[in-house]
């Protein structure tokens, strides 16, 4: 494939689909099962705001995570409480957002008026203006947040993908609830929006990661090879970026 923009095309990192609960938990939507090569044994994680990920390793069967899920249940419900009790009873619209990746506090000035509200992102922070609700203004901040992640992280990671010797097709920025990024068969790097709120060492490792998957499509050895040659600390970002929900403001999924 011929390169564009100077960047030659990459192929698809590691198998991580998204799969239903079977008949483990099909009337809860906060939980998903994920199928990750990365991983050797069943894991799960619970994030802010009490949803339930199962990591399983491929072909792991129905029953294996049913078991897994039944053995492991009490201690999930009772995370699960933990976090929801956290949430405040009124979810209040942000009055500052930090954005950890680029070093920025954007200050939120709301404006309450009547029709489509609009956001706009200039002098003194954000300016909203419209009906001062959460199920109005979130999408608004949504929309807001993929367009600023589009303008901070695209140029960062062709700076990254120049600087190290990298290529790539193209990039985007998407605002997903389990992957932080992944790289296709057609040479595009996906980047979760969310890594604007995580320190800028752990967003560089991301890029790092993914762009080794232009010379790697699995985690074989060569792979994390070349991603160890890139940057050294990667193990501990990586575990650093697993515990990177944590950082991420409840409206960005809200």
């Amino acid at each position: 494939m011929k390169p564009r923009h100077g960047l030659p095309a990459s192929p698809v990192p590691e198998r991580s689909d998204q799969l239903s609960l079977f008949d483990v938990q099909p009337t809860e939507p906060t939980w998903e099962v994920k199928v990750s090569g990365r991983t050797r044994r069943l894991t799960v994680r619970v994030y802010p705001g009490g949803r339930v990920e199962i990591v399983v390793p491929p072909r792991t069967s129905p029953k294996a995570i049913e078991g897994f899920v039944a053995r492991h249940r009490r201690w999930i419900d009772a995370k699960v409480e933990e976090f929801r009790a956290r949430l405040p009873a009124a979810r209040k619209l942000p009055e500052h957002i930090d954005l950890r990746a680029t070093a920025e506090r954007l200050q939120l000035h709301w404006t309450a008026a009547t029709g489509r509200p609009s956001i706009i992102e200039g002098e003194g922070g954000l300016h909203y203006r419209g009906p001062l609700d959460w199920k109005t203004a979130t999408p608004v901040l949504h929309h807001w947040l993929l367009d600023a992640g589009k303008r901070r992280l695209v140029p960062w990671l062709a700076e990254v993908a120049i600087h190290q010797g990298f290529a790539y097709s193209r990039a985007q920025v998407r605002r997903q609830r389990t992957r932080w990024g992944s790289c296709s068969r057609s040479g595009t790097i996906s980047l979760n929006v969310c890594l604007l709120f995580q320190q800028p060492a752990v967003v560089r490792y991301l890029f790092i990661h993914e762009l080794s998957h232009t010379r790697h499509m699995d985690h074989s050895d060569r792979f994390w090879a070349t991603v160890g040659q890139h940057e050294a600390d990667w193990k501990v970002l990586d575990k650093e970026l697993t515990r990177g929900w944590q950082g991420v403001p409840d409206w960005v999924f809200g």
